[in-house]
């Protein structure tokens, strides 16, 4: 008997996904010193074409090389480079797959060292001080450039040969913070009411259709909420997915948190019912109403582990397609095993990575620590996607302390290495 993961998508612009299982974007770290595409990003992203997931997306690639997430980003802004992105597409369709480009600005979430003046909203600065500094608030030149500047991203990754693009408005990132009254205490047409505050993510969207056409895929990426007290809400989700349907995408990817509410790293935030975790995917109480709002086919991407609870998610028309990231790290052909039934559930390696294990006691669910077991996490994982992206196979042993050394050094090497460029 077929899955229901195996059953095509047909978007509303009229592309079709060949199944229901989604590679979400994973920042990678793999670009050049010049921040281009390079032959590690070919190698993995073909790995995981050849693992039969129908849709990949890229991690941040980045309109504005002042601006990054982290060093190692791709950036597109110009044609310069063309032929290293048409490389880079080609060898992420080669099992006729669709290969979409995330396009991002990181707003505040750019570390001192890319940019010691990062652009914001306003002026309110990322708690964690020590790694970012305080954002200059954007000007109405400033806001008009980055308009322009996703357009023409997104029409070079057209040009490129890609399938389609994302437009990341989740995590924190420039049009996240925008939506969230937390961090924009603008005044303008740009803050304030919920409709200023999405004013900008709008925007873009319809500056992006215009350059893309009808005919190509367009998404959304959207927190279900910031998981903050006073953040963006997602009472204030379901209207902005109501608007983005308006706009005319074709799908919209559900998540959650930011850089200071790690739930976007896989820590549950205090707020999502205990209930919800059993059932792994830690947004997936949302889907229904912003489903319903959006009236577009939905991702949702954090915590699917089982195939049981995908094709239930599936089946009860929760979602149209499952977003996975980190399962695709270790198991880069799982939605291949997933496809052919042959695989029922996900391994799981967050359990033991955990810092100071046996002598943290009580101190264990402090944040300090609860952050350091997200980073350990994180630099496990992209750890994996390294050697992927070297030909080799995934090393899952590797331990939670080595696992954050390594990740802290490689995040200052690519840093070092850029300003030297």
């Amino acid at each position: 008997m077929s899955t229901l993961l195996a059953q095509p998508l047909r978007l509303p612009c009229g592309a079709t996904l060949p199944n229901r299982l989604g590679k979400s974007a994973m920042t990678e770290g793999l670009a050049d010193a010049q921040d281009r595409p390079t032959p590690a990003l070919d190698t993995l992203y073909r790995t995981w074409s050849e693992g039969g997931t129908g849709l990949l997306l890229t991690g941040n690639v980045m309109i504005d090389k002042r601006y990054l997430e982290r060093a190692g980003n791709v950036v597109l802004e110009d044609d310069r480079d063309l032929d290293l992105f048409k490389r880079w597409a080609a060898a992420g369709t080669v099992k006729g797959n669709h290969f979409w480009v995330q396009l991002s600005h990181p707003g505040r979430q750019c570390a001192k060292l890319i940019n010691t003046q990062p652009l914001a909203p306003s002026d309110v600065q990322l708690k964690l001080l020590a790694w970012y500094a305080q954002p200059r608030p954007m000007t109405e030149a400033d806001i008009q450039e980055v308009i322009q500047r996703f357009a023409r991203s997104a029409a070079l990754v057209k040009a490129a040969g890609f399938t389609g693009v994302q437009i990341h408005g989740a995590h924190g990132y420039l049009l996240s913070q925008f939506l969230n009254p937390l961090v924009n205490r603008r005044t303008d047409q740009w803050g304030g009411s919920l409709e200023n505050r999405a004013r900008l993510l709008r925007t873009v969207v319809r500056e992006v259709r215009q350059v893309v056409g009808p005919d190509f895929p367009l998404a959304v990426k959207l927190n279900s909420s910031d998981f903050q007290k006073g953040g963006f809400s997602f009472e204030e989700c379901v209207q902005v997915a109501q608007w983005l349907g308006e706009e005319g995408i074709d799908l919209l990817e559900i998540s959650g948190g930011n850089y200071e509410q790690l739930s976007l790293l896989g820590m549950p935030a205090q707020e999502v019912r205990d209930s919800t975790r059993k059932r792994e995917a830690y947004f997936i109480e949302y889907a229904r109403r912003i489903k319903d709002a959006a009236k577009v086919p939905l991702m949702i991407t954090g915590g699917f582990r089982s195939r049981e609870v995908m094709e239930q998610a599936l089946a009860d028309g929760e979602t149209d397609l499952i977003g996975l990231a980190r399962p695709l790290c270790t198991h880069p052909d799982c939605a291949q095993q997933l496809l052919d039934q042959k695989l029922n559930a996900l391994d799981d390696y967050e359990h033991r990575l955990v810092l100071g294990q046996g002598w943290l006691g009580n101190n264990s669910r402090s944040s300090s620590i609860r952050g350091l077991n997200a980073l350990a996490q994180v630099g496990y994982y992209y750890w994996q996607i390294i050697r992927l992206a070297r030909g080799l196979a995934p090393q899952t042993e590797l331990g939670a302390w080595r696992a954050l050394g390594r990740h802290m050094w490689n995040d200052f090497r690519l840093s070092r290495r850029r300003r030297g460029a």
